[in-house]
């Protein structure tokens, strides 16, 4: 085609009236879709480079608005073998859990209202009181994240005052939460004590002043350090802070509120026995081992949780109903049964030899015709928790990697991920692999149909 074959490019209209005949969503998304589409052909036509007619640009336009149109929030078989992967949206959340909070939820609720007296309430009482007694505290919040926990918590215990951390519990987490950044964002002065590997609780002392608002212990949730290092323990701080009296504030990332190490889990730190050392505010992370929605929990003395409710910040950052109620189930669903319906801790808790038979019955599924192109070998593998919890853990897992006479292991990746029931695996040492460690069995059916859909 040549420039002047700008004019035989179809209207945004004439591919509305085609598209209107498909049915798609939202009819003034769907233009906007087209005008998008439509201005790239024009771009190509302008350099003179356009090589379609007409009807096949429509087509083209009309395919790509067909797939944007759909919703862009998927399902999507994780394949990683990290069960808390961030980027496949952390703990996963069983049907069961979801089913009873849809029926709670679809229409109006009280959220806000104390049904007891017909006067307001407040959202929080849903879940403070639970929260509270699994983990013996005096009093509990959730709000959207435990980024937003540490900012509010920091914000109202020494607002415009010293917080003193160790050096060696500056972390980041993510590339983007970084607890300088947090203590300064929240109105604090970060007072920085000890070395990397070793901190005593002299540093600590030694650092108090006048305008010290708080003293701040951070779990280093996403490494570890080894070799000649020290740590002052919580229970020190608590003791300082209650001589100088100065509110101890701990951040444990990931936080268990169960002792899991009987059931393949090793023990982090469990919520409880930090509240025990007379911590003033801890907080923790609601989507990684609680296995809950994403979520940040404070807990801690009632006097000081009451004024952390009543900061303005706080209600700039509250959950919504439907957090609150999928973590309040997810709660009472572990507290009937260790695991009940968490899927987290079910898919944690799976021993090499239970992965090890969904993966030989699996295998007996696959159409002999696939495996004449395709190898498929069973592989013992390592895998970790994921979300920076348990960074130094490695879980016993088992794998299938696919070698393929027609596909790169890169080239498997791309098929598979571009499924109808999108796969994402991982490529180690050049060979392809779907590890079933964070594979939901209820998906296996689905694996199966996009195996067949990417190899067949």
């Amino acid at each position: 085609m040549k420039n002047n074959d700008l004019l035989n490019l179809p209207s945004v209209s004439q591919i509305m009236q085609i598209a209107e005949k498909e049915k798609f969503h939202n009819n003034r998304y769907v233009k906007y879709l087209i005008k998008q589409e439509l201005q790239k052909f024009r771009d190509v036509a302008k350099k003179g480079r356009l090589e379609l007619d007409r009807n096949s640009i429509i087509q083209d336009i009309l395919s790509k608005v067909s797939l944007l149109s759909d919703s862009s929030i998927k399902p999507v078989i994780n394949a990683t073998g990290i069960v808390l992967h961030t980027g496949l949206g952390r703990a996963p959340q069983s049907k069961k859990i979801i089913n009873k909070v849809a029926k709670r939820l679809s229409a109006y609720v009280n959220l806000e209202l104390d049904l007891e007296n017909g006067k307001r309430g407040q959202r929080q009482n849903h879940i403070s009181n639970l929260i509270s007694s699994i983990v013996g505290a005096e009093d509990a919040l959730i709000v959207n994240n435990n980024a937003a926990a540490v900012l509010l918590s920091l914000n109202e215990l020494a607002e415009g005052k010293e917080v003193i951390v160790s050096r060696g519990q500056l972390v980041e987490i993510g590339g983007s939460f970084r607890i300088p950044d947090m203590i300064k964002k929240s109105g604090c002065r970060l007072v920085e004590v000890g070395t990397t590997n070793r901190t005593h609780i002299s540093d600590y002392e030694d650092a108090i002043t006048k305008n010290t608002g708080a003293i701040l212990w951070v779990h280093t949730s996403n490494y570890t350090i080894s070799g000649f290092t020290k740590e002052v323990l919580i229970e020190e701080l608590v003791c300082l802070g209650k001589k100088k009296r100065i509110s101890v504030m701990v951040d444990l990332g990931c936080g268990e509120i169960l002792d899991l190490s009987e059931n393949g889990i090793p023990t982090n730190i469990v919520v409880g026995d930090v509240v025990k050392s007379g911590s003033s505010v801890i907080t923790f992370s609601g989507d990684k081992l609680l296995g809950g929605p994403q979520s940040g929990i404070v807990v801690g003395k009632k006097s000081i949780i009451t004024k952390i409710k009543k900061n303005p910040i706080a209600r700039t950052v509250r959950c919504d109903k439907w957090t609150i109620a999928l973590l309040e189930e997810t709660l009472r669903s572990a507290q009937e049964d260790l695991v009940g319906e968490n899927l987290t801790l079910s898919l944690l808790m799976a021993d090499r030899s239970k992965i090890q038979k969904r993966v030989e019955n699996f295998l007996k599924l696959i159409p002999k015709n696939i495996n004449r192109d395709h190898k498929m070998i069973i592989e013992e593998t390592f895998v970790e928790a994921g979300s920076g919890t348990l960074p130094a853990e490695k879980f016993e897992s088992i794998a299938l990697k696919i070698t393929s006479k027609k596909y790169s292991p890169s080239a498997l990746s791309n098929l598979f991920r571009k499924a109808k029931y999108p796969v994402i695996g991982f490529i180690k040492n050049n060979n392809f692999y779907l590890d079933f460690k964070s594979i939901i069995p209820f998906q296996e059916k689905f694996l199966l149909s996009s195996i067949i859909e990417a190899l067949d």
